[in-house]
């Protein structure tokens, strides 16, 4: 499986982009695609992840703002961004694994074999 995010940039503060992630094969074969961001300086975090039954789990800091979709005919998974704030300012990255997850694992980083390269968003007046 190979993934391709796309879709980052720099935007003003509340505003809002929608990441792309681009996967090779069908997206419909994936049950589990996660959303992760590394700012400078700090570790990678699960942003926002779904499941193919819909299902999502998200930090607590993008409740709210940040919701996830896929378009099976396109094979793409999208990362809708709101109200952007400049914490929001990191690399992010769109990643999948073969099999299911239970729930409360989706935010896990080390449960994703595949990765993208990341998308810099800028969030910044």
């Amino acid at each position: 499986v190979q993934l391709q995010a796309s879709g980052g940039g720099l935007v003003q503060p509340g505003g809002s982009l929608r990441l792309s992630c681009a996967v090779s094969g069908s997206i419909f074969s994936i049950n589990v695609m996660g959303w992760y961001r590394q700012a400078p300086g700090k570790e990678r975090e699960g942003v926002l992840a779904s499941r193919r039954d819909r299902s999502t789990n998200s930090a607590d800091s993008v409740k709210g703002r940040f919701t996830v979709s896929r378009d099976n005919a396109k094979n793409t998974a999208y990362l809708q961004m709101n109200d952007l704030k400049p914490e929001d300012t990191a690399v992010y990255y769109c990643a999948t694994r073969n099999g299911r997850l239970i729930l409360s694992a989706l935010l896990s980083a080390r449960q994703y074999s595949y990765w993208g390269q990341g998308t810099l968003v800028t969030v910044s007046s």
